[in-house]
C-alpha cells in the first residue's frame, strides 16, 4: 500500500528535522565525519521511523556513525517531540544508505569504460 500524504509530510518534515540535529546539535566525535540524511520511512501507526544515512568515508567509519547516531537516538526522539509538538516520537532505527557511493562507484567505471572525447581543436587563422 503506497503512503498517504500525510505520511510523506511526517517522512520529509523528520528527514529535515533529523538533518538539522545531526549537523548542529549533536556533539559526538563519532559523528565528526559528513553524515546525511537521506530518507525516511514512517510506519503507518508513527511509532517506528526508518531513516536512511549516507556516511562519507571508509566501512570503519560507517559502522563508528551508525553507534555514534545509535547512541543519541534518545537525545534525538527528545528533541523531535518537542520541535514537532508529538505526544511520542517515533522510534528510530538508523540503516546505511550507500546509493551514493555506488553512484559515485557506477560514474567511475563509465568514465573508464566509455574515454571523454577530447574537446575539438580550434582552427588556426591565418594572417
Amino acid at each position: 500500500m503506497p503512503p498517504n500524504r500525510r505520511l510523506l509530510r511526517v517522512n520529509e518534515t523528520l528527514r529535515q528535522e533529523l538533518s538539522e540535529l545531526i549537523s548542529r546539535q549533536l556533539q559526538d566525535p563519532r559523528l565528526s565525519m559528513l553524515i546525511s540524511v537521506t530518507a525516511v520511512r514512517v510506519s503507518h501507526d508513527l511509532r517506528y521511523a526508518r531513516v536512511f544515512v549516507s556516511v562519507l568515508g571508509t566501512a570503519e567509519e560507517h559502522k563508528t556513525a551508525l553507534q555514534g547516531l545509535r547512541s543519541a537516538t534518545p537525545f534525538m526522539r527528545h528533541q523531535l517531540a518537542e520541535r514537532l509538538k508529538l505526544r511520542t516520537a517515533p522510534q528510530l532505527q538508523f540503516q546505511l544508505d550507500d546509493s551514493i557511493e555506488r553512484g559515485v562507484r557506477v560514474l567511475s567505471m563509465i568514465n573508464t569504460v566509455v574515454p571523454t572525447e577530447p574537446a575539438p581543436a580550434e582552427p588556426q587563422q591565418t594572417e
